[in-house]
């Protein structure tokens, strides 16, 4: 028996459970698809040149928020 790294709980197995390096796994591959979307977008040099789609969605995105307000 050992206690899990990630959750700090004991694991029968002798490492870590599965289901949490599984949750580790997706947290960090989350972690770098927020990174690299922007870097794909550009946004951080100049959020006025966008594309037309990306203003449509977020136009998009906006009606349906102020609809919800």
């Amino acid at each position: 028996m050992k206690i899990c790294s990630i959750c700090k709980k004991i694991s029968g197995t002798g490492s870590d459970h599965l289901d949490c390096i599984e949750k580790r796994r997706i947290e960090l591959e989350d972690g770098g698809l927020k990174e690299k979307l922007v870097e794909k977008l550009d946004l951080e040099k100049d959020p006025n040149d966008m594309g037309k789609e990306i203003k449509a969605l977020l136009g998009h995105m906006n009606r349906e928020k102020e609809k919800k307000s």
